[in-house]
């Protein structure tokens, strides 16, 4: 309550209103399965496009699981999806590093001494390279980021020299745009020997910012490779002239780093201006090679999309050691910098990251993914449970292989899927049937699963495959997920999620007719058909539940939405003091909601009153509630379910009989 203290006037705002509850999304997607490249254990990033997907998982080509080459199903679902009408995606990448005798855990990957791809005890999937490629301590080593076969990329080092920065006078020099610890390149311009002469006319220096103890301000100078004061040249003992073929020159030292996939496929990224020295920064902030490259980055929009790490041996402590590596895998690269001649290919270093692939077939274990307390990283599913925007989960391609050997992986998979959505309350699984199943196989399928979180679909879906220009089939998580996007906003998340054209199929693996969609559909079974004149369609909206009060999937959908959208907007309740002025304010803000939802003909009922109730008050809690801080609103609502059989009753009139 506000304090009155001294005399005079006083405003103040007051709320008339009652708190509004607004809808939450039912699109967001989450994905979870294998990919070409991209993090596995970072927080999945919100994805908008395929183009997206492409940037930090790799892109559509096939998948080789140590010799089982499998088409890309993760990224032909995030197609499907984006297609379909999907608009907002999660991704969780799993990744099985290949074992060999004997198994055993996968070391994570270290910065400084990362494993190397020998004939240890696990082959890690990651690509890398060194240089020189002798590797050593006194080497740069370059490792994809990720594991699988597109991080075996083309890296390119180019060294560039700037401009001349020396100006001032020849008595008192000075420098602009340098930086501490850059390496610098200083010449004599004027000097016969560099007139026409091999490499030598100059050195190479680090930059040294520091105080100057007797002049009482900061000042230059320039280090050797061992950093020894003692042996620095002065800013002093350089004097510029006016003439610029004359006097002495200070040019920085940058590189600059070209990524492109290892057959050239793709575009190349380029990173330009980056400093040599380990220990450069800019504004406080290391800015070099080896930091900008780091295994640990700033920030995770540069851990997903940086595509590898480059790290110094422990040999290389400054910029000039750098220098001195590079120089050691090619020796004409300096003259090349330093003494261009016509003709010459510009300073830079080609290698190729190699030994990266794509590991193992991920088991349902990768698939259920781990929570890393001490490293503060989960994988899998586990990394979707800190999302709270997911509403549809699926793990396409998981039941690929289903009748020939992968049963037991597969099935435990789907169980997890539909864990996962039972535990986060407000999400449903799509679930896949297995590719080349029969009628019966499915049915067999159907019959151990039991939750209304869940929907199954069946056949999977015939497209043209981009990669290959031929007929494939795909698992249907990835369109009917796209679908439940574009039904919920061309409708609303009320209306059942079929009748609906799959976009991108041109066929199906099985073909199926009315009888046999009338064994099917009773059990749970959402089918694809085809109807001439109407094309191809999901034709089918029930979830995999034995209770008949869920039968179907927008009914689930529907009552998810409700409840977050409810559970989000009262979140401001928690700690008011609990009397009627809190009951009467939830009990408006929930009518109101539940009003809006019947004006827009998602309720039953020709009237509010009987379309839904809210009752909070002193009949919903018992003063044993109250005194231990229970608030119970109780509301009731009459959802639409779907027209699924329409009937038309026809017979014969005569007329002179009465209606």
């Amino acid at each position: 309550m506000p304090e009155y203290l001294a005399p005079g006037v006083y405003v103040e705002e007051v709320s008339f209103r009652a708190k509004s509850v607004e809808g939450v999304s039912t699109t967001t997607t989450g994905f979870v399965g294998p990919t070409r490249f991209g993090p596995i254990d970072l927080e999945p990033e919100v994805l908008t496009s395929l183009a997206e997907f492409e940037r930090v998982y790799g892109d559509r080509q096939k998948l080789n699981f140590n010799g089982e080459v499998v088409h890309n199903y993760m990224w032909h679902a995030a197609r499907a999806f984006f297609e379909e009408g999907g608009k907002r995606l999660y991704v969780s990448r799993v990744f099985a590093a290949i074992p060999t005798s004997p198994p055993g855990p996968l070391p994570a990957p270290d910065a400084d001494n990362p494993p190397q791809q020998t004939d240890g005890d696990y082959h890690d999937g990651y690509a890398r390279s060194s240089v020189p490629d002798t590797g050593g301590t006194s080497s740069l080593r370059v490792r994809s980021r990720f594991p699988g076969a597109a991080g075996n990329l083309r890296v390119r080092f180019t060294l560039r020299l700037g401009q001349n920065v020396l100006g001032g006078t020849a008595d008192n020099p000075t420098v602009g745009s340098l930086r501490h610890r850059d390496v610098v390149f200083i010449t004599d311009a004027g000097s016969p020997v560099a007139v026409g002469s091999p490499p030598g006319s100059g050195s190479f220096y680090i930059a040294d910012s520091y105080f100057d103890q007797q002049a009482g301000r900061q000042a230059w100078r320039f280090l050797g490779p061992t950093l020894n004061p003692v042996s620095a040249v002065p800013l002093t003992a350089l004097g510029p002239n006016n003439d610029p073929t004359l006097g002495d020159q200070v040019r920085v030292l940058t590189m600059d780093v070209t990524v492109t996939s290892g057959d050239g496929g793709s575009l190349p990224s380029v990173w330009t201006g980056l400093a040599l020295d380990p220990a450069h920064e800019v504004d406080g902030s290391p800015d070099s090679l080896t930091s900008k490259f780091a295994a640990r980055t700033t920030s995770l929009a540069l851990a997903r999309t940086l595509p590898v790490v480059i790290t110094a041996g422990s040999a290389v402590t400054n910029g000039l050691h750098v220098l001195t590596t590079l120089r050691e895998a090619d020796e004409k690269l300096v003259d090349r910098l330093t003494n261009p001649q016509p003709g010459d290919p510009e300073p830079a270093i080609d290698f190729l990251l190699e030994g990266g692939n794509d590991g193992a077939r991920p088991s349902a274990g990768d698939y259920e993914g781990r929570d890393d307390e001490a490293a503060r990283t989960k994988t899998g599913l586990k990394s979707f449970e800190d999302v709270e925007d997911i509403s549809i989960v699926a793990a396409p391609g998981s039941t690929y292989g289903m009748e020939n050997g992968y049963r037991a992986d597969a099935t435990t998979i789907v169980n997890n899927l539909i864990s996962h959505a039972q535990r986060m309350r407000y999400r449903i699984a799509v679930i896949d049937s297995g590719d080349g199943q029969s009628i019966n196989q499915v049915r067999a399928m159907r019959a151990k699963i039991d939750s209304s979180h869940a929907a199954l679909y069946y056949p999977w879906v015939r497209v043209l495959d981009p990669v290959t220009r031929t007929e494939i089939n795909l698992p249907p998580s990835g369109f009917v997920a796209g679908i439940y996007a574009r039904n919920d906003i061309n409708r609303a998340v009320y209306k059942a999620p079929a009748n609906e054209v799959v976009s991108l199929a041109i066929g199906f693996e099985q073909f199926l007719n009315k009888g046999q969609q009338d064994v099917l559909n009773p059990e749970g079974i959402n089918c694809f058909r085809y109807f001439e004149g109407r094309g191809h369609r999901l034709w089918g909206a029930r979830t995999a539940s034995s209770d008949p009060e869920w039968k179907y999937v927008n009914l689930r959908r529907y009552f998810a939405y409700l409840e977050r959208s409810i559970d989000k907007s009262t979140q401001w309740a928690v700690f008011e003091p609990n009397g009627p002025a809190l009951w009467g304010n939830i009990r408006r803000m929930i009518e109101d909601f539940l009003l809006n939802e019947w004006q827009m003909g998602a309720l039953l009922g020709d009237k509010p009153e009987k379309a839904y109730f809210v009752r909070c008050d002193r009949s919903t809690m018992t003063q044993n509630d109250l005194d231990n801080g229970r608030l119970v609103c109780l509301v009731g609502v009459a959802p639409l379910r779907p027209a699924e059989f329409v009937i038309f009753r026809i017979g014969q009139w005569t007329s002179d009989r009465k209606a």
